[in-house]
Order: structure tokens, then C-alpha cells, then sequence
């Protein structure tokens, strides 16, 4: 397989195989399971709230404007309802088209910069990475930044070590902006023309290569703002038009706030300096296994003044730096980066496969994963051990957990069953099959069966059948994936404000109807100083450790003032 790989005409033909694996890879379970927290209910919700009210430009948490995240996800995601219909459908179909989509360009820059075997090289690697499979099977923003700047760097790359070509340079340039309205830090693809500048200043890329006036430069940076405008001059424009006070806090929050703030005064994730070196390490597994025996080949490569190894390696250690400076921190930070990772070892790693270590590796870490996994699933299936039990009881998963160990054993099957055929020869691509048997196994066996926890579903099932045909439900120190789940219509009384408050216009709300009107609550606000008797309260279920309580207006205490006692 390894000889069929670094053929270089049956890489561009294995290249379409590869695709279809990585479509089943990341695909795998799609439809079967809900949004999950702690994100995807977010912005699922934001996005299914545009399609009902039509209101695209100003996205919406219930009430609330929402201004953390720009919407370009959120537009996506409600883009493909309408195109599918389907919630289940479409709120995953944005990151799994965006990691189609990295491999996709990862490929076609190894091809160009290299050949299609280092081009494949790259994509295989970089589909082999936890963190790039587990990003892309969930609905986050941060596939989609990845994209973005993948894209980006392709244009770059293309521009300034294979032209010139302005067209790529210009495209290059619109990605950036794409990811600035996507995350906001889509701007970091640029940091990719400062090594380039320092290439042409030692004289390791020619003159003449991506020459051109300074106009055509200019026109990268028009690309740019263009592409950042396509969100910003329109919601820009009408909020100052309008200039309520919720669209001006909408613009501080989402401009400055949320970008500047964030960076400057980070307020959540703190973090050392140094953190991002294990997350490559635990992260980027197996990927990591590498770093050691690409650094001769890529210091080899520095001394013969490639540029090709140059410009993604310097720019890969600038993002490191950008984010290792600001106090918080998070590991999802670094997946932009990773696609570059891949691509920098692309070209390498064809020798290693004919190592005896590695073969031997990859054998060794198939069986060790096929016996950890093995073995966990028969302990906690036979012997029921406490973390077990606690596991199961929090997911609210029937026979004790059963289903689930049977799925951890499942994996460890895989794993078993890959060494088996691949056997020391080709050990590590026994390790690189087992892994993505194991994500296609895992998709399918944990989704459905962890989903109505997961999702709410369960509760909000529950609560609608507490409530009856008739009833009315209000939400109360609620969490997205209860709004998003509700059967019904649910009163919401903000999201952002404090519990006292919330529960305060909750119980005035209630108090018009007592006995139709029921409120939904997270059980660390359901408290005698906030009007309740816990005693008469209902509990419904357990989501994502949180305990779901439910009451009437019978519950609720004579005389008090809701919000008094957090004031």
C-alpha cells in the first residue's frame, strides 16, 4: 500500500478513494443525534431563529441579540435548512464541508508545491489528527475558520512561491475576510507575507516571482475588506440608521468587545505561555509523532534555502506566538494551524514509511489502543466499577451504561482487528485504519444513544408531558439546547440576566395563569429566596449535569418578592 501511495500517478487517482473515506469518516452519523453543548445548541438556535423571523443580519439568542460570534456559521447552518429542511441535517453540514474542503486544498497545495504523492501524504495526515476529525464531526465555528485560512494560505502559497498569480493572490486575500467575519482572527492568514517578504529579502524566492506593481498588491487588501464588508457595512449601516440601544451595544460588543477585549484582557481560559506545546502534542496525536524526525528533514530543507518549507513553518510559529501572548487561551485555538502542519511533513514522510520503527510503532500502538479500549468496555461492562456506574447514571443511560460499554468494545475490535491485518509489515497503516474505524464506529453507536441527554431532548420531552396539551412552558437559568428543544412555544425572560430577574418576570408571567402556566428551571436556581418551594417542585431529568426542576404556581411562596434576596 505504502509503494501504491508514493507512486506518484496512483496518488492522483488514490486521491478520489481518499476522499470518499474521509466523507464516511466525517460523516458518520449525521442525522442521527441533535445539537450538543457546549456550542452547537448556540448557534443552531441563532440560526433557526433567522430562518423564523426572517432577521438575518442581527442574530438573536431568544430575546437577546447575540454579539460574541459574527454570523457567518450561523447563516450557513440556516442556509442548508432550507436547502435540506432538516435541523439534524444542517446544523453539522457546514464543518463537515469545511473539512472536505481542507483536505481538499491541503492535496492540491502539496500537489503543486511537491507532487500528488506529497500531496496525498499531507491529506492523509491531516485526517489522521484528533483534533481535525473531532472539530470537523462537530458544529463549531472553528472548522470553518479553518477553512478559511486554509484557503487563504492556498491563494498565498500559489501567489508567492508558483507565480505570480494574482487571481489565487486576490482569492487568498477574500478568504481572510471570510474568516474575519467567521471568527474574526481569519486576518492571521495574512502573517503568511511576512516570511514571504523575508524570503524575497534573502533572496530564496526569485525577483521575478509574484512580481508586479504595487496597484495589483493594493488589490489584496481591497479583496479583503470587500470580503469583510459583505457583513460589516450593511450591519453597520443599519444599526447606526436605526441607533437603538441594543443595536449600539450589538456594535461595541461584536467590534470591540469580543475582538480587542478578548485579546488584550482575556476574561475566561487562562492559561501559561507554554500551553499550546502539549496541546500539539496531545491534540495533533498521531500527527505528533512526527515532529522529532521532520525537524532534520526540515532544517535540511532551510539550509538548501527551500521556501516551500519556509513560508508554512514561519507562519505556523507567528500563530503560536499571536496566541500564546494574550492570558487566555484555548486548544481549539491552534486548528488553523494544523492543515499547514500536514502539509510541511507531506513531502517527508514517504521515507519514514519504509522505517522499521515506525511500521513497528504503528503495530504497537493499534494493539495497546485495541486492549486499552478492549478491556475498559469488559471492566465496566462485568465489573460495574463505581466510575462506571456514575457515567452511566449522568448520561441517564438504561442497563447501567450497557449499550455504551458495548460500544468502547466495539472500538477495541477495530483496533485489534486492524493489527491483525496489517500485521508489523505495514504497522502503521494498521494504526491510521483502526483510527478512522474507530471514529465510524464510535459516530454510529454513541449518537442515538447518548443523544436525548445530550441534547435535552429527554427533558424537554418530559417536561412537555408534565405541562399537558394545554400548558405553557417558561424557561428559567435556561440553556440554549432547552429553547432549541422545547415541544412548544417556551416564554424566555433573557438569557444574559441574573437568575433573580429572570425569575422574577417568570413568576409575574405565571402568575396571569397558575395552574396552565409551568416554569422550566435549573435546579442551582431553584431556591426559597427566589419564591420557590423546592419541595413542591417536579424534578424532570438530568442534561449535561444539570438537574431540570419544573412547578406550578402552587409552588410558589406567599408574599415574596422574587429577586429581592440576589439584589
Amino acid at each position: 500500500m505504502a509503494e501504491t501511495l508514493f507512486d506518484d500517478a496512483a496518488a492522483r487517482r488514490a486521491f478520489r478513494w481518499f476522499m470518499l473515506l474521509a466523507l464516511v469518516v466525517l460523516a458518520a452519523g449525521l442525522g442521527l443525534r441533535d445539537p450538543w453543548p457546549p456550542d452547537e445548541p448556540r448557534f443552531a438556535l441563532v440560526a433557526r431563529q433567522m430562518v423564523e423571523s426572517g432577521q438575518w443580519l442581527f442574530p438573536h439568542r431568544g430575546m437577546e441579540f447575540y454579539g460574541d460570534k459574527p454570523p457567518m456559521l450561523m447563516w450557513l447552518e440556516a442556509g442548508f435548512f432550507e436547502l435540506f429542511r432538516s435541523w439534524r441535517l444542517a446544523f453539522l453540514l457546514p464543518s463537515l464541508a469545511a473539512g472536505l474542503g481542507t483536505l481538499a486544498l491541503v492535496y492540491d497545495l502539496g500537489r503543486r508545491l511537491w507532487n500528488a504523492r506529497a500531496g496525498l501524504a499531507a491529506a492523509v495526515l491531516l485526517l489522521s489528527a484528533m483534533q481535525f476529525v473531532g472539530e470537523v464531526k462537530h458544529a463549531q465555528i472553528d472548522p470553518l475558520l479553518m477553512f478559511w485560512i486554509t484557503l487563504a494560505n492556498w491563494g498565498l502559497l500559489r501567489h508567492c512561491l508558483r507565480g505570480p498569480d494574482w487571481r489565487a493572490y486576490w482569492l487568498g486575500c477574500f478568504a481572510a475576510g471570510l474568516g474575519v467575519i467567521t471568527k474574526g482572527v481569519g486576518v492571521l492568514a495574512l502573517l503568511m507575507l511576512v516570511p514571504y517578504a523575508l524570503a524575497r529579502r534573502w533572496a530564496w524566492i526569485p525577483r521575478e516571482a509574484a512580481a508586479g506593481d504595487g496597484r495589483r498588491w493594493a488589490g489584496g487588501a481591497l479583496a479583503f475588506l470587500a470580503a469583510v464588508a459583505l457583513w460589516l457595512a450593511p450591519m453597520l449601516i443599519t444599526a447606526y440608521g436605526l441607533r437603538t440601544p441594543d443595536h449600539l451595544a450589538y456594535v461595541r460588543d461584536i467590534l470591540f468587545h469580543q475582538t480587542a477585549d478578548r485579546y488584550a484582557n482575556s476574561w475566561a481560559h487562562a492559561a501559561p505561555f507554554w500551553f499550546f506545546v502539549p496541546v500539539m502534542i496531545r491534540d495533533w496525536f498521531p500527527l505528533c509523532l512526527l515532529f522529532i524526525p521532520m525537524v532534520p528533514r526540515w532544517r535540511e530543507a532551510l539550509r538548501g534555502r527551500d521556501a516551500r518549507v519556509l513560508l508554512p513553518l514561519l507562519w505556523w510559529a507567528l500563530v503560536l506566538v499571536f496566541f500564546s501572548i494574550p492570558r487566555g487561551k484555548r486548544e481549539v485555538y491552534l486548528l488553523p494551524v494544523l492543515p499547514m502542519a500536514a502539509l510541511l511533513m507531506g513531502p517527508y514522510v514517504g521515507s519514514l514509511l519504509r522505517t522499521r520503527w515506525l511500521s513497528r510503532l504503528g503495530f504497537a500502538l493499534a494493539l495497546v489502543a485495541g486492549m486499552a479500549w478492549l478491556g475498559g468496555g469488559l471492566w465496566a461492562l462485568l465489573a460495574h466499577p463505581k466510575v462506571a456506574q456514575r457515567l452511566a447514571e449522568g448520561y441517564e443511560l438504561a442497563e447501567g451504561g450497557r449499550g455504551l460499554w458495548l460500544a468502547v468494545i466495539a472500538v477495541g475490535v477495530v483496533f485489534l482487528l486492524a493489527a491483525a491485518v496489517g500485521r508489523v509489515r505495514h504497522g502503521a497503516w494498521a494504526f491510521l485504519g483502526g483510527i478512522a474505524a474507530a471514529w465510524v464506529v464510535w459516530s454510529f453507536a454513541t449518537y442515538p444513544l447518548m443523544n436525548a441527554n445530550q441534547s435535552t431532548l429527554g427533558v424537554m420531552q418530559k417536561a412537555d408531558a408534565q405541562i399537558g396539551p394545554d400548558g405553557e412552558l417558561g424557561l428559567v437559568a435556561w440553556r440554549e439546547e432547552l429553547l432549541l428543544q422545547a415541544r412548544r412555544p417556551a416564554a424566555e425572560f433573557g438569557f444574559t440576566r441574573g437568575w433573580p430577574e429572570q425569575m422574577r418576570d417568570a413568576l409575574a408571567w405565571q402568575a396571569q395563569a397558575p395552574g396552565r402556566r409551568w416554569v422550566l428551571v435549573n435546579g442551582e436556581a431553584l431556591q426559597p429566596s427566589l419564591c420557590v418551594d423546592p419541595a413542591k417542585a417536579v424534578r424532570v431529568g438530568v442534561a449535561n449535569r444539570n438537574v431540570w426542576w419544573m412547578f406550578d404556581g402552587s409552588a410558589v411562596l406567599p408574599g415574596c418578592v422574587a429577586g429581592r434576596a440576589g439584589q
